[in-house]
């Protein structure tokens, strides 16, 4: 499987000719879900759901079709009649030839003064990727390869460090990374890296790694 980093929490995943798009969002490229067969999103804040972004790749290809909870379903299923699928948390489904199980059902805590919103995320074949959307949701079962939120405004790097031993994946890859500064990477890599208990790495926006 051929994983690509685009910016900020935007992953694409390609095989056998057939490609899954995760959280097309506003920091991501415009084009990030052009050519996608199918487009998962974890919720509806702004930097994971983009109609803009998801109509792009709706109308690049007019096969494709969206998997999200309800809350956004409801924000765009009128403009995708017949595309847009409803999941929730203890689902599974088939999308562009990825087999997907669905984990997790509240976004991370902001502020006590915030309501929680709901908030999805997305193990694909098996545990071989796992984008977890704003949420430190652990699978009930292995990951190979973890997607970590490593920096945003309601987590700190001593989270995302005991979020990483708790799932023991053999490798995680960071995403939710808009926000942090490259002078700021170092101390991130090195954290994470020496504490996790996993491989921690990062690909710029447009780098791809098979997974």
């Amino acid at each position: 499987m051929k994983l690509t980093k685009k910016s900020h929490a935007c992953i694409r995943l390609e095989k056998d000719g057939q490609t899954l798009v995760i959280d097309p969002g506003t920091f991501s490229e415009d084009d990030a879900a052009v050519g996608a067969d199918a487009i998962l999103v974890t919720h509806e804040h702004l930097d994971h759901f983009n109609e803009e972004r998801l109509r792009a790749g709706l109308e690049s290809n007019p096969a494709a079709e969206i998997w999200t909870l309800k809350s956004v379903a409801e924000k765009i299923s009128a403009a995708f009649p017949g595309r847009v699928h409803t999941v929730g948390h203890g689902d599974t489904f088939t999308a562009a030839g990825f087999d997907v199980q669905v984990h997790g059902e509240l976004h991370a805590v902001i502020h006590s003064d915030i309501p929680r919103i709901t908030n999805v995320g997305y193990l694909v074949d098996g545990g071989r990727v796992f984008h977890p959307g704003d949420a430190l949701t652990v699978p009930d079962q292995p990951v190979e390869t973890l997607m970590l939120p490593v920096m945003a405004p309601w987590n700190k790097i001593a989270e995302v460090i005991d979020y990483v031993r708790e799932v023991k994946p053999q490798r995680a890859y960071d995403i939710h990374d808009a926000l942090l500064t490259d002078l700021a990477r170092p101390i991130y890599d090195n954290q994470i890296g020496a504490l996790g208990g996993s491989e921690h790495l990062r690909l710029a926006p447009g780098a791809s790694a098979e997974v």
